[in-house]
């Protein structure tokens, strides 16, 4: 079996056997479910929040970091890469979403998975003109796999604790009323 294909399947089981906690409740879950219109139709919602996961990935200094560095916020964590077609058409809808709901209870992190070189990911922030958004690097591609992220762009919807509830794959209009509208039920369902 390939290794990608075993962290999957890894990944798959850590997140319904290992300590599972009830991510919403499954009422206000099928509301949250039904209210989802274009890009967002493809975001699936947890019955039970994965554990959280503690892989470090790091900032443009090299400073080491995990999800915990961030508790008590909710997270929405983008993996994307700089050769990535549609993972460069969402970060602008990504830096606009920021503006729109980042502060104290919500961050959009964006975290370059693989070989990214940071000068390409800074001439691409420019000439996207992004400039709300962390740069977030995951060069060995460590927590994307641990995470189960296998193809890019993947979205995913931590809550305080830093458990998954939601995730996304593909590209999305994260900046659309819609967009919003579910990532803050999903923070009210908490």
């Amino acid at each position: 079996m390939k290794r990608p294909l075993l962290t999957a399947l890894l990944y798959a089981a850590l997140t319904l056997g290992a300590n599972p906690a009830a991510a919403i409740d499954p009422e206000t879950r099928q509301v949250i479910l039904d209210m989802r219109v274009n890009d967002m139709r493809k975001m699936k919602i947890l019955v039970e929040a994965a554990a959280p996961i503690t892989t470090e990935f790091e900032d443009v200094d090299g400073n080491k970091m995990t999800f915990a560095d961030t508790d008590g916020q909710f997270r929405l964590v983008n993996f994307w890469a700089t050769w990535c077609a549609p993972c460069r058409e969402e970060m602008p809808a990504l830096d606009a979403l920021q503006v729109e709901m980042g502060g104290e209870n919500f961050q959009v992190m964006t975290i370059a998975t693989g070989r990214n070189r940071l000068s390409g990911i800074l001439k691409f922030y420019a000439e996207a003109n992004v400039t709300n958004l962390p740069i977030l690097l995951d060069p060995k591609g460590k927590l994307a796999t641990r995470m189960g992220a296998l193809g890019l762009p993947v979205t995913i919807f931590l809550n305080r604790e830093g458990r998954e509830i939601a995730r996304l794959t593909g590209g999305a209009d994260w900046s659309s009323e819609n967009a919003m509208a579910v990532l803050q039920a999903l923070m009210d369902a908490e």
